[in-house]
């Protein structure tokens, strides 16, 4: 009888612990990818003819941001220790939808906006001072145990020296958990480069949406395979505990 008592009581504590975690759950609110290449390792050149392909509606980076967010609903998100809130309970909240996104006052709202292309239906969701935005959002969605904000970059890696050589494009994901107290429980962040490469003109990467695009395409699928051996790894280094 005893045995079977301590049976039953161990079997509960199992089961409720069990139901624990799958009860934590998280909503992701934002995820987006920045048009503007990081071109730091080259010159002032370089910066411009990066802005200038910034405003290329042939640089449409919208099929990259759909593939990557459907793997990483599909299959990275497996991997994580709680839920994540159904997409639909977050977009179609009415006050999601209506919030207005705070951004530094320092910089160009319009050009933050500009240059950062959001999953349908996602605000574009930035840090800044005292990271009033995820504060806001926690408060939104109070029902969840914390928020989650999903992010990719793109920057050109030079090889070679001075005016020769090649550049290379890296894919950069971002992901940042925040618990419901606004404590950062991890940001973990994976890279992938691409194999394709673009040929330098007096220092300056050749920059056209013809020649970027398929860059950033092969990057990305690079992180999107590094990401998938990275994760589980990343996550446990990060102990994202809730």
């Amino acid at each position: 009888m005893r045995k079977l008592l301590f049976t039953a009581v161990i079997l509960l504590a199992m089961s409720i612990t069990g139901s624990y975690a799958q009860n934590k759950k998280v909503a992701v609110i934002t995820f987006y990818i920045s048009k503007q290449i990081d071109v730091s390792d080259f010159g002032v050149a370089a910066k411009a003819a990066a802005l200038s392909l910034s405003d290329e509606p042939d640089f449409n980076l919208t099929p990259l941001i759909v593939n990557f967010h459907d793997q990483f609903f599909s299959t990275y998100s497996k991997n994580f220790p709680f839920d994540l809130a159904p997409e639909s309970e977050v977009l179609d909240k009415p006050e999601y939808r209506n919030y207005v996104p705070l951004f530094d006052p320092t910089g160009d709202p319009a050009n933050q906006l500009k240059y950062n292309i959001p999953y349908d239906g996602y605000k574009i969701i930035i840090n800044w001072g005292e990271d009033a935005n995820i504060k806001n959002m926690l408060a939104l969605f109070n029902q969840y145990d914390g928020v989650m904000k999903v992010t990719i970059g793109f920057r050109l890696l030079q090889y070679g020296f001075n005016n020769m050589g090649v550049a290379r494009m890296m894919a950069g994901a971002t992901i940042e958990l925040y618990n419901r107290d606004d404590v950062r429980v991890f940001s973990i962040s994976d890279n992938g480069k691409s194999k394709s490469v673009s040929p330098m003109v007096a220092g300056v990467p050749v920059m056209t949406p013809s020649k970027v695009l398929p860059m950033c395409q092969d990057a990305l699928d690079h992180l999107m395979t590094e990401l998938n051996k990275d994760l589980p790894k990343l996550i446990k280094k990060a102990n994202a505990k809730l």
